[in-house]
């Protein structure tokens, strides 16, 4: 949180859903109610190791204190995970308006009164957290996806689904050739039945809070989708997975091999599976 992360060299492809070309039944459900909040261009994408035993304890004060303080601030948590494969992995998604307004929000925040109350229970829970990438969105129509709050009336047993990230580390000044030949690939994973959440890039300038380091040994293409449960990720995403990644290898356009992380929301993330019937509720 408020301790070390790295610096970022990165390229991430959070996959937005567009309206067109999508197969709706994939579409991400309407961002009914977070219009007004605006778009989020640049991201940190953060993730932390935790101490041993404190993981679950961790994302309980996180989602108890911190979403709404930072959107008091222009700043949306879109998402906040556990790594199903790290025991000891959580990730978090951070958006901003603009690169300026990261550097002012997080001074604000860093300072302010909530994390000065908290940091120290954070902070002593934190084994690291050097491992985050400053990024924007590729072009404007694939801004990271800001699904609305868990509601705790309809959504009680709190966030559901699976998310998935995969890390491409590309070679340097090849994100946008990469980026257009993974594209078909993207396609099938939507046909697997993932739903897309944007399409992200390294920002490449100085890091403005250097307080928070971000990683430098990019750059790296990211896709990131959301699938409704484990099962739905092991029979109809995972094989399609597998082939794209082996496909994409051979283009000669990354560095090693890909990484395929995957998420499991915490009780109050976004960014999460959102049944049609919660959608109809006003989800």
């Amino acid at each position: 949180m408020g301790r070390t992360l790295a610096s970022t060299g990165m390229v991430v492809v959070l996959a937005a859903l567009t309206a067109g070309g999508m197969n709706q039944k994939n579409a991400m459900p309407p961002a009914t109610g977070t219009e007004q909040l605006g778009n989020f261009p640049v991201v940190e994408f953060r993730r932390y190791t935790i101490n041993p035993g404190e993981r679950e304890h961790f994302a309980e004060y996180f989602d108890t204190y911190f979403p709404e303080a930072f959107e008091q601030l222009g700043v949306i948590v879109a998402g906040s995970f556990f790594e199903r494969d790290k025991p000891l992995g959580f990730t978090w998604i951070r958006g901003f308006h603009s690169n300026e307004e990261r550097a002012l929000a997080n001074a604000e925040f860093y300072y302010g009164p909530l994390w000065r109350e908290h940091r120290a229970t954070m902070n002593s829970m934190i084994a690291d957290s050097n491992n985050v990438m400053l990024l924007h969105s590729l072009r404007a129509d694939r801004d990271l996806s800001v699904l609305t709050t868990v509601d705790p009336v309809k959504e009680p047993q709190g966030a559901s689904g699976v998310v998935v990230a995969q890390i491409f580390s590309v070679k340097p000044d090849s994100e946008q050739e990469f980026s257009e030949r993974a594209e078909a690939e993207f396609a099938g994973y939507r046909a697997a039945g993932a739903r897309e959440a944007g399409v992200l890039v390294t920002l490449e300038v100085p890091n403005n809070y250097p307080q928070l380091p971000v990683r430098s040994d990019g750059p790296f293409l990211v896709w990131l989708g959301v699938l409704p449960n484990d099962q739905a990720f092991e029979t109809q995403f995972g094989p399609v997975a597998e082939q794209a990644q082996q496909k994409l290898f051979a283009t000669g356009l990354l560095r090693n091999a890909t990484e395929l992380v995957v998420l499991h929301p915490t009780h109050r993330s976004r960014l999460r599976w959102i049944t049609e019937t919660a959608t109809r509720a006003g989800q």
